[in-house]
């Protein structure tokens, strides 16, 4: 069912949108053939759906990409990137020149998919699916916290349509009623390999969009009036929207219109010259769209500090609940949020909704966009924490990876991790997740092994850059510490040793309990052993390690509750690689596939359990060299 557009644009207007558009064809031409790289063919289908949104529909001030009530344009599907910098070159953001002679290039701004090394990108893109499910939680941000009246437009293709990703934002744009998002759909049948899976199937697209609470609107993406009607439609919709705009690959240009083969492939320049003369040569139009609505400066909400939980000594308290209690805490602040994947009361994000229901956002089973809508959130501002198990944190890792690329600052908290878990068995075990958040770059990767520890840990994440990632366990476990210890990032605890101790145990999380268990047997053995609690995985603390290198000759026993590869030993061993001293590290991980128990008999079976550490820590005194 195609939507009939009112024609009530001028003939004039009509022209000078078809202008636009054939600038925005031959600058994405032009870019791509100077680069030798790119993806014009995608960029071309899409060119007379941006000549209308930027004309007439997207309430943006250029000059000031920060402003509070800007609308949010989002390229999901970043490959389409010619278009994006023609687009921005149309609006004066940059010169025809930089579009021209850097795009791709090395240092260049104007990279393959778009970043926020562009003060008008909000997200990176290109890794597809991302991109609406990361304007849901910019939309989420402006009906629900902002009360503000910008909206939120994503471009996304249709390849990107047999996303996984793409339905759980449709499902959570229909369940919250955002009416302050729209996607635009660019169907140009073409995938990078061939037709895509739909093809011009429109009807389907309808149905299915209709499915999960959403308004669908379907057009010839080409009809700039249609286009027209179907924007302001959408932006006076009572719930979210879905433009499903049927278009031709490679649109303008005969020579590759709507021909397989093309994705990914800039015109040579014989025919790209070609081209730009039947697009009627290179232009210089400048646009100015409408501008966005005035408002108030943001109100610097004034807040006390968090009074962070305080816990006795000795006292068995899970690092889950003390996460939950210092998240509480830190609702004071106007500007924490928090998230969570339908297991709140697993996680303990339930305090922070029981305590802040307006600032509590559930994803529901859905770890893609509940790491989207962080990013989201964090894009309008805010400090997002999201939590969900460990091992549910794999299913959205790329968009954890794509986080860093976007330079997002978010704090994720998975829970019941390692064999610690116990009975539920090994598919609710995170035995990867240190491995996965290390790998992250610029991330920070915390693993605190009482609650002291966690809350102090927690307080720290809400200020700090990048990808935060807070590993708690399931178990209850005493309090090692006073709550006036300080647990700087990038520290380490000694919570036993002297001067001439034999073998360091060094453990995070609950195996430094079993290090100190284990300690205490080898005194009774006398043995003397040192026990590090290594709570900052990364960044790590090296001194403390060059010290425990030192002091025991070199006998390093690392502990964890964590598969071998990447874990905490990884992150000792390379931080040692370069030291000239000897050193013979013991590495003790879970290297079997667990199965159901208690949390000490599965310890005990992965040798990580007191009675591993201490045979470990005695062979290691009888090893030659020693």
């Amino acid at each position: 069912m195609t939507m009939e557009a009112e024609r009530t644009l001028p003939a004039e207007e009509l022209t000078r949108l078809g202008e636009l558009a054939a600038q925005l064809r031959v600058d994405a031409i032009r870019c791509s053939t100077r680069a030798e790289s790119g993806h014009p063919t995608s960029s071309l289908s899409a060119a007379d759906l941006l000549a209308v949104l930027i004309s007439r529909h997207l309430h943006y001030q250029w000059t000031n990409p920060g402003g509070r009530t800007n609308d949010h344009l989002i390229f999901s599907k970043g490959h389409a990137s010619p278009l994006l910098y023609a687009v921005f070159k149309a609006v004066g953001a940059i010169t025809d020149q930089e579009l021209v002679e850097t795009y791709r290039q090395f240092g260049s701004r104007l990279q393959g998919h778009p970043t926020p090394a562009l003060p008008w990108v909000d997200v990176a893109t290109g890794s597809l699916g991302q991109g609406l499910p990361v304007g849901v939680g910019i939309a989420l941000a402006g009906r629900y916290l902002d009360h503000l009246p910008f909206h939120v437009w994503a471009l996304c293709g249709d390849s990107e349509m047999a996303e996984g990703s793409i339905w759980e934002a449709l499902d959570k744009a229909g369940h919250y009623g955002l009416r302050n998002l729209t996607a635009i759909v660019d169907i140009n049948r073409f995938g990078q390999r061939g037709p895509t899976e739909l093809e011009w199937d429109l009807d389907t697209y309808r149905r299915r969009v209709e499915a999960f609470g959403c308004q669908a609107l379907v057009i010839d993406g080409h009809d700039l009036a249609a286009i027209d009607e179907a924007f302001g439609r959408a932006r006076q919709a009572t719930g979210p929207t879905v433009v499903l705009a049927r278009t031709v690959k490679g649109k303008g240009v005969p020579e590759v219109e709507n021909q397989p083969g093309w994705h990914g492939k800039p015109l040579k320049p014989d025919m790209a010259e070609r081209a730009v003369k039947a697009l009627g040569g290179v232009r210089q139009i400048r646009v100015t769209g409408p501008r966005p609505e005035s408002a108030p400066p943001a109100s610097a909400s004034a807040s006390e500090p968090p009074t962070l939980p305080r816990y006795d000594k000795g006292a068995k308290v899970a690092t889950r609940n003390a996460y939950g209690d210092a998240l509480r805490a830190l609702g004071s602040r106007p500007d924490v949020v928090a998230l969570d994947g339908e297991v709140s009361d697993s996680t303990r994000a339930d305090k922070f909704a029981e305590a802040y229901p307006d600032r509590f956002f559930e994803m529901f089973i859905s770890e893609q966009q509940l790491v989207a809508a962080a990013v989201g959130l964090q894009v309008r501002g805010y400090r997002p924490f999201a939590a969900t198990f460990a091992a549910f944190f794999s299913r959205a890792y790329d968009f954890v990876r794509m986080a860093a690329v976007s330079r997002a600052d978010i704090a994720l908290s998975g829970s019941h991790c390692g064999v610690e878990v116990g009975t539920d068995g090994p598919s609710q075990m995170g035995l990867e997740d240190l491995a996965a958040m290390r790998a992250v770059q610029g991330s920070t990767v915390l693993y605190p092994s009482d609650a002291v520890s966690c809350a102090a840990l927690v307080a720290q994440m809400v200020d700090r850059k990048g990808v935060n990632y807070l590993r708690t366990t399931r178990g209850k476990y005493p309090v090692l510490y006073d709550n006036e210890e300080a647990f700087p990032v990038g520290g380490s605890k000694l919570l036993r040793g002297g001067d001439d101790d034999d073998v360091a145990l060094i453990g995070a999380g609950v195996t430094v309990h079993n290090c100190l268990a284990a300690a205490d047997e080898l005194a009774r053995e006398g043995i003397k052993a040192r026990v590090i609690d290594l709570y900052s995985v990364k960044p790590l603390d090296r001194d403390r390690l060059l010290d425990a290198v030192r002091a025991t000759g070199g006998r390093l026993l690392v502990v964890e509750d964590h598969y071998p590869e990447g874990g905490v030993g990884s992150a000792v061993l390379e931080s040692l690689a370069d030291l000239a001293e000897p050193v013979r590290v013991k590495h003790l991980a879970v290297r079997g596939l667990p199965t159901s128990g208690t949390p000490t008999q599965l310890m005990d079976q992965a040798g990580i359990g007191v009675n591993a550490i201490v045979a470990a820590a005695a062979r290691a005194m009888d090893a030659p060299g020693h």
